[in-house]
């Protein structure tokens, strides 16, 4: 039985899976999906997990490139963003329009909904 890390075997094997620069994208409770991306729903209830939630024990055990956030991040939920920056001081953070993200989930290797309710949260872990 694992006893640290990341315990969710989805989650574990999605984690394990992704090679260099590969997209992991991070998305909000309502966020489009599409069909052919797999996804791991690990929202349970309105705002949990978030995605800062779910990204520390990601960041744990993969390495990131670069994270890549919306503009409507940066103006609609600033204080997400510099919660973002905070944490994670030595990653490099890349700014798309929301219509640009959703163009690139369609490449990620898949998408962990939760149940994050804060306005334009959605982003995308570029794995090194």
């Amino acid at each position: 039985m694992k006893k640290k890390g990341i315990l969710h075997p989805e989650l574990s094997h999605l984690a394990a899976s992704l090679g260099h620069t590969d997209y992991l994208v991070l998305a909000d409770k309502g966020y489009p999906v599409p069909n052919h991306v797999t996804r791991i729903n690990l929202g349970y209830t309105y705002d949990q997990p978030t995605i800062l939630q779910v990204l520390e024990p990601l960041a744990e055990e993969i390495t990131i490139d670069r994270i890549i956030v919306t503009h409507e991040m940066g103006d609609i939920s600033p204080g997400r963003l510099e919660e973002l920056k905070k944490r994670y001081p030595h990653v490099l953070f890349e700014k798309i329009s929301h219509q640009e993200m959703k163009e690139l989930t369609a490449h990620a290797k898949g998408v962990v909904k939760t149940g994050d309710a804060c306005p334009y949260a959605n982003l995308i872990v570029v794995s090194g």
